[in-house]
């Protein structure tokens, strides 16, 4: 961090350094996180150099009287430095929490748009605009200017309508103020729970969230440590595991990989450090990462990587490319698969690009200046065996068909059996996802706690241990199958 900050200063740049939030400073019981850990925190930042402190309210922690407590605290501590708050408005007190923030010395306080506020997003605009004309807060902005703005967001917030919030969350909770859950995750998580089966379980796993969060130690949770308690949480719903259990059988379950490498220091050590017997009952003999992640990382050759990256992709590449493959190097692999299989879909206007066009309709996509595509949606063929349908369009006039695939139809087609739970040399699926690596085969000689298999789910990847030591006698998947929990992936002989 301190890297990054003084090259932006050196660069010229504002540097804002942010404290995460979390617990209550105003409870006497919260201590692990108190006012005092803040008020030291802060002092490091300015040291270092910080232009500007911001307080990262992840999860809309902060209620008014909290909120009085720390940024009076930081206002008198440093008088000359501006503070910055962000929040969220899971509960639905951000308003009041925000202008408590600004009545004790806050300099900015993040909002949002009327017609983007309210829930995970942040407060509304509007409102502390109002709440705060004819006061020594006002900040001389025109209420009919809000409206206007908000009513362009309003338009532009349908067509992005299929992944809006308020597709599987109805309300705000002040429930956050036990899980804790970001509000950048909370609706992620609420997806990713329907996508995965638990839909129905969400209340579980939003309380599962507070015990996995208490088995990691009590985190900070923003991204990437918010990922590692919510894989956690989903883990134990999936699996009907209590937080007792979890301790109990923690040198034999398959945890999500993300809770293994946090344990094993792939993102430092947390404040408070590692859990333990825990953290040593799931590494067992797994390496560990004392220290900085980064002090043991080998340089990056950025030439290297791009020269690499021109052979396979061709001369095309940016430097945002170089620096995406460098940081997320699958996720750049699949886009750049993506865009190769696809072409440029950036051509296509949201609607179209994300639910696609409906039968009849006509609609034009400009490749580039002058080379316009006039297509028109005609007909959907019936499934075929291997889960395709024809689909006829027109092209410039002329009648064509391409066979795409129905992945809804072919899950729907697809018959896998399930694990015995009473035979411990079957090895079932932990949760729904799609089969990356399979690491042993039939015959091979597997000790207990051994890596079997690695799926991944939403971005959430798990390795799948050996329960026993034995003998593969049956594997049942291959690389890229897709799976439901408790779906067969070996058998083992002891």
């Amino acid at each position: 961090m301190l890297l990054g900050m003084e090259a932006a200063g050196a660069a010229g740049g504002v540097v804002e350094a942010a404290i995460s939030y979390t617990g209550d400073v105003s409870d006497p019981m919260r201590q692990k996180y108190s006012l005092d850990y803040y008020l030291k925190l802060a002092d490091e930042l300015v040291k270092a150099g910080t232009h500007i402190l911001c307080i990262k309210d992840m999860a809309g922690l902060l209620k008014p009287e909290p909120s009085k407590l720390l940024v009076g605290a930081l206002r008198d501590r440093f008088p000359d430095v501006p503070i910055h708050v962000h929040t969220h408005d899971t509960a639905g007190a951000g308003v009041a929490a925000m202008l408590a923030c600004a009545e004790a010395g806050a300099d900015v306080v993040d909002v949002a748009v009327d017609s983007m506020a309210g829930m995970t997003s942040q407060p509304s605009m509007g409102a502390i605009v109002a709440c705060a004309k004819g006061t020594k807060l006002d900040t001389g902005i025109a209420l009919e200017k809000v409206f206007d703005y908000s009513e362009y967001w309003e338009v532009a917030r349908g067509l992005y309508a299929p992944f809006d919030c308020t597709a599987t969350m109805k309300s705000g909770n002040a429930d956050v103020y036990e899980n804790e859950i970001p509000g950048g995750q909370y609706t992620n998580l609420h997806f990713q729970a329907h996508s995965m089966g638990l839909g129905n379980k969400f209340k579980e796993v939003k309380k599962a969230y507070t015990e996995a969060n208490k088995l990691l130690g009590d985190l900070i949770k923003v991204t990437p440590s918010s990922k590692i308690v919510g894989d956690l949480a989903q883990f134990m719903v999936q699996n009907n595991l209590t937080r007792a259990e979890v301790e109990e059988r923690a040198d034999e379950l398959s945890f999500p990989l993300s809770v293994v490498e946090f344990l094993q220091g792939f993102i430092g050590i947390p404040h408070g450090g590692f859990p333990e017997p825990f953290r040593s009952k799931v590494l067992k003999s797994l390496p560990r990462i004392e220290g900085r992640p980064g002090a043991s990382l080998p340089p990056m050759d950025f030439k290297a990587l791009e020269e690499g990256l021109r052979a396979s992709h061709g001369d095309e590449i940016t430097p945002e490319d170089v620096m995406s493959a460098a940081m997320y190097p699958k996720v750049f692999q699949e886009f750049k698969d993506f865009t190769a299989n696809f072409g440029p879909v950036d051509c296509l206007s949201t609607r179209l690009f994300l639910d696609g066009p409906k039968i009849a309709e006509e609609f034009e996509v400009e490749l580039e200046r002058g080379k316009i595509l006039h297509i028109k949606a005609l007909a959907l063929g019936d499934l075929n065996k291997a889960g395709q349908r024809e689909v006829f369009f027109e092209l410039n006039g002329q009648l064509r068909s391409v066979l795409v695939k129905d992945t809804v139809a072919m899950k729907e087609m697809k018959f896998h059996p399930k694990a015995q739970k009473s035979i411990k040399g079957q090895v079932g699926a932990p949760m729904p996802g799609k089969v990356l690596e399979v690491k042993v085969e039939v015959g091979a000689k597997v000790e207990k706690g051994q890596p079997l298999c690695v799926l991944s789910a939403m971005k959430m990847e798990t390795v799948v241990n050996s329960p026993v030591t034995g003998t593969v006698k049956a594997v049942h998947v291959t690389t890229d199958a897709s799976l439901e929990g408790d779906d067969l992936i070996l058998e083992i002989e002891e």
